[in-house]
């Protein structure tokens, strides 16, 4: 992200349509144009805004060129985007046009810093419970000690009752079994911590919890 007048990006769009590549300050002055620009557009028409951030994609020449896009083997990246994030999310956020935003995170280096970075944009006059969220495990993290540390980070660094709960990939049928895995998975954990003394062992609060985290978050979160 890097913030650009609609001038310097019509040159950017231009340039490229002309058959010159853009540089990489060029690139990130019309992305974060782009996605601003998509991002007030969804805060005012009360959509979601969902970032997925880290993958490094198509590392195998070999595979890439014999197979095609998208089958050249992603993996996760490493590189640092604090910065480049804060600056993207205020940029709507001091006019006040900040979408309810869900963060993913590919590297688990970054859950931590995620997780703080959300709870950087949570005033708001409409009232959103969790309007930035720190996303559940994905890709690499999709799975058990991913899960795990994805939600000690959003219980040690924000509201874990604010959680929207595990995501669906709609393109493989079996991925929606993931959803008894998640609850599974959550329902240990907030075991475990009731077993330590850390929670409060009453079942009804800890129903609404879970609930809350499995169904009801989301249904008030997107609105449906």
């Amino acid at each position: 992200y890097l913030p650009a007048s609609e001038e310097e990006v019509t040159g950017i769009y231009r340039k490229r349509l002309a058959g010159d590549v853009p540089s990489e300050e060029e690139c990130a002055k019309y992305h974060g144009f782009l996605l601003t620009g998509l991002g007030r557009a969804y805060a005012k028409r009360g959509l979601v805004m969902q970032l997925h951030i880290g993958a490094l994609r198509n590392n195998s020449t070999r595979l890439f060129q014999g197979l095609g896009p998208d089958v050249g083997v992603d993996g996760m990246g490493d590189f640092c985007y604090a910065p480049q994030l804060s600056a993207l999310l205020d940029a709507m956020d001091k006019t006040d046009e900040l979408p309810k935003t869900v963060l993913y995170y590919l590297n688990p280096k970054d859950v931590e810093m995620l997780a703080a970075m959300a709870g950087c944009f949570q005033g708001n006059e409409s009232g959103i419970k969790g309007k930035i969220q720190l996303g559940s495990a994905w890709w690499f993290g999709d799975h058990k000690p991913g899960m795990e540390r994805q939600m000690r980070a959003m219980a040690s660094t924000a509201v874990l009752g604010n959680f929207l709960g595990m995501v669906t990939d709609s393109r493989s049928f079996l991925s929606y079994t993931r959803h008894e895995y998640f609850r599974r998975i959550l329902c240990n954990l907030i075991g475990k911590w009731v077993e330590n003394g850390e929670y409060p062992a009453d079942e009804k609060f800890l129903g609404t919890l879970v609930e809350n985290i499995c169904v009801k978050n989301a249904r008030e979160y997107f609105g449906f």
